[in-house]
């Protein structure tokens, strides 16, 4: 075989690529290609494959508690105990009254892959156990000092057997109680560098902790025990019910504070749980809580739903309380996304995600008439209504026809006819001198409003912005503004997906080019843009000519702001985008329009405005998720004054 000339390729024959002038370079390639290894990829040996595979089911102590006790609820246990100490890195001891096993399965579930709870590929999309992989106990095991001790309820003799890093040490008999008890000792001793990342103890306990709360929360018929370094952290026997596992937990002030679902069905998918009501709220997601047919989930179409089920009930920042139970057919999730189990993918989010957000709209709506009868119980004849401070007509205030050309915003109905009967004590309400129509009005009443049957006393205005009133519970705080903005803002939507809005014509149209989702996204709702007083013209390919915008938007920049309406409303469904369709444009508008913290009412327009707002679907709060009312009982005031306890 004749040698390659000179300037040949290495692998193919090809000529020299840097030619005459770069033949030191050529040369040195030709010494590093003949210096490769003949092949580059091998086997991983068993223990550093078992690390591997550790590293991505065992992040720290938690995921070990975790693994171990939901092996024990598959096993039917009614009592799991789990012993920490040092947060879990120098022991976790988890035992149970569960079925056992016996030594061949004890022996055979060490083994990689080795699973009672699955027998084929077709059973990953029916999954009822919350452990099917086979991972855990040996990827545990080859991190740590690992004891099994196990026996079965009609066995003489149980099962003990010992593991050091992944190899069996010892297998004998052991006297332990029927169940299985296991003992991982100096977790990560043999991975430094993984040992070195774990938190303080204390942090790595309370990330135990948390883990043990869900799963004493998503199976409350169990009972649980957590004793950290020898001392009991918390006992929770087997509860009756979800809320009173709840309120073991956190307490009676926060499950007074909780909404039950109703029972939501749909789709073969049932729905149920607590959340909490309107002002219950947190910071962070850390009381956010879903389960996905009694495992503990993380979905953003779960997290979406419950925002919308909110809606404007939440303030920005805010999350709400919630403890959400779905059960659903197994083959329409996937589990089997994450090494932790901990993130699900449904088939049909979408579907999901609108159920969520049904089924908390209904808990919300369901404490609606409890809310409203709290705030406006009878007084009684013999204390009537007191006027407030010097009654003065409001300077700003002009007739509803004027109003309605002005600001396009509908005011509330006037009352019927047949509701209430005028008493012969009430004076009708005159109607000021029309003003310009560029100053902005607080009420705008049509026409003089009856009082209603069950009414409040009206104790005055506290800084002409809190309406004090008195019922048969106590004081009750109105705030103005936003009781004011509240009512508008109903009024407006409901036109809005409704009627539509008028729409006014830039005087410029502008252009607007967009990427394909955004565009995509508006192809498949420009009708719904359109009913919102937005017009749109495609104008190319992925462009569109903006040249019309409602009459109530002010903004310097259509194309920013059609920009802010796609990015609110394109991970929502069709039915919630109309509920939320320029939904901070009418919020803006409203607040602008809506009653001042300086605006001095009378007591027939507060009547009124207390009256709208509890004809609201969502009087709780403003769009903003600012509360409208609170009430002070007589037993707050009297804790106050140290009448009581």
């Amino acid at each position: 075989m004749e040698a390659a000339p000179f300037g040949s390729g290495i692998l193919s024959g090809s000529p020299n690529p840097y030619g005459e002038c770069g033949a030191d370079l050529w040369f040195e390639a030709l010494l590093a290609y003949s210096e490769w290894p003949m092949s580059r990829i091998h086997l991983l040996s068993e223990e550093v494959a078992s690390q591997v595979a550790a590293g991505e089911v065992v992040e720290r102590p938690a995921a070990v508690v975790k693994e171990l006790v939901e092996n024990s609820i598959d096993a039917h246990s009614t009592r799991i105990e789990v012993l920490t100490r040092r947060g879990g890195i120098s022991l976790i001891q988890v035992t149970d009254n569960g079925i056992g096993m016996d030594r061949d399965d004890a022996l055979l579930c060490l083994e990689r892959h080795a699973t009672s709870k699955i027998r084929s590929g077709h059973d990953l999309a029916a999954i009822h156990t919350l452990g099917f992989r086979g991972e855990a106990l040996p990827s545990i095991a080859s991190v740590s000092h690992f004891r099994l001790s196990t026996r079965e309820h009609n066995a003489l003799a149980g099962t003990e057997i010992l593991v050091n890093a992944g190899r069996i040490e010892t297998v004998r008999d052991g006297g332990d109680a029927p169940g299985t008890q296991i003992e991982v000792r100096s977790l990560f001793y043999n991975l430094p560098a993984r040992r070195k990342f774990l938190r303080t103890e204390a942090t790595e306990s309370s990330h135990v902790e948390h883990q043990l709360q869900l799963l004493s929360i998503a199976h409350p018929e169990i009972s649980f025990v957590h004793l950290l370094d020898d001392r009991i952290s918390f006992q929770l026997a087997a509860a009756p019910s979800l809320l009173d596992r709840i309120r073991d937990l956190t307490g009676p002030g926060l499950t007074n504070e909780l909404l039950e679902i109703p029972p939501l069905e749909t789709g073969g998918t049932r729905i149920w749980g607590y959340v909490g009501r309107i002002g219950v709220s947190r910071s962070t997601r850390q009381q956010q809580h879903c389960f996905l047919n009694g495992r503990a989930v993380e979905n953003i179409s779960l997290s979406q739903g419950i925002r919308e089920g909110y809606h404007t009930a939440l303030m920005k920042g805010q999350y709400p309380v919630t403890y959400l139970f779905i059960q659903m057919d197994p083959a329409a999730v996937d589990v089997n996304v994450h090494p932790a189990k901990r993130e699900v993918r449904f088939r049909s989010p979408s579907e999901i995600r609108e159920a969520v957000r049904e089924a908390v709209s209904r808990a919300l709506e369901s404490n609606r008439s409890e809310w409203s009868a709290a705030f406006r119980p009878a007084l009684g004849p013999e204390e009537p209504s007191r006027p407030t401070r010097a009654p003065q007509d409001h300077p700003s205030l002009l007739p509803p026809e004027q109003e309605r050309a002005r600001l396009q915003i509908p005011v509330p109905a006037p009352a019927k006819a047949d509701s209430d009967p005028v008493t012969s004590t009430e004076r009708p309400v005159r109607q000021p001198e029309p003003l310009t129509p560029t100053v902005p009005i607080p009420i705008p009443i049509p026409e003089p409003t009856p009082p209603v049957k069950e009414t409040f006393r009206f104790l005055g205005v506290l800084g002409k912005l809190y309406v004090l009133m008195e019922n048969s519970s106590g004081l009750v705080l109105v705030d103005q503004h936003a009781a004011h903005e509240r009512i508008l803002f109903e009024e407006m939507q409901k036109r809005m997906t409704t009627q539509g809005v008028p729409s006014q014509r830039l005087l410029l149209p502008i252009t607007l080019q967009l990427g394909p989702k955004d565009a995509d996204w508006i192809h498949r709702n420009f009708e719904l843009l359109e009913k919102a007083g937005i017009g749109l013209e495609p104008f190319g390919a992925a462009t569109y000519k903006i040249d019309a915008l409602p009459t109530f938007v002010k903004t310097d920049d259509p194309a920013q702001l059609l920009h802010d309406i796609i990015d609110e409303l394109r991970d929502t469904n069709a039915s919630s985008a109309k509920l939320r369709m320029g939904e901070d444009m009418i919020a803006k508008t409203v607040c602008r329009h809506a009653v001042k913290a300086n605006d001095t009412l009378r007591e027939p327009e507060l009547a009124r405005l207390i009256e709208d707002l509890l004809a609201c679907d969502l009087p709780y709060c403003c769009p903003h998720g600012r509360p409208t009312m609170i009430q002070v009982s007589y037993l707050e005031l009297e804790k106050k004054f140290g009448r009581k306890a």
